[in-house]
């Protein structure tokens, strides 16, 4: 798992349109790195939404987000388009990002295991340095632009 203090990688993946996004896209910036499990679920929509809200004050502070989850490109475009969402949203269907950051694992729902993302963002300075990681106990969806510009 990545964490504090490890360098972030440059590719990150593809977005919601098939195009590669890297950190050196965004030069001078820190990003946001917000990994989520799955698009359309109550808590993914109010932390995109939280996201969305404050999307100019977290550009004003220097930040860029950027979402990750393993759902399909289509799915992101109906996410970004049903919830008006400024920011790219990653597809990791093969999971190489989740797995690279550590966030991919055993969960558990009513006694049910299953593999899924934990959500957990990573802020990464503008030399690619993990500063920051809001695990996955501390998010918190609906304020979660708060957390990160705190």
């Amino acid at each position: 798992m990545l964490t504090t203090g490890d360098k972030a990688p440059d590719l990150l993946g593809t977005d919601q349109n098939g195009r590669e996004i890297r950190r050196s896209d965004f030069p001078g910036k820190k990003i946001a790195l917000y990994f989520y499990p799955k698009d359309s679920t109550s808590g993914c929509t109010a932390q995109a939404c939280s996201l969305r809200d404050s999307y100019h004050e977290l550009l004003d502070a220097g930040y860029q987000v950027i979402g990750v989850s393993v759902d399909s490109e289509a799915s992101h475009q109906k996410f970004i388009a049903k919830n008006s969402l400024p920011f790219p949203l990653i597809s990791d269907t093969d999971h190489k990002l989740v797995e690279k950051f550590g966030v991919w694992g055993e969960k558990s729902m009513y006694g049910r295991k299953y593999m899924g993302t934990f959500r957990t963002t990573f802020i990464i300075d503008p030399d690619g340095i993990i500063e920051r990681v809001i695990g996955p106990k501390e998010v918190k969806t609906s304020i979660h632009a708060s957390q990160i510009l705190q």
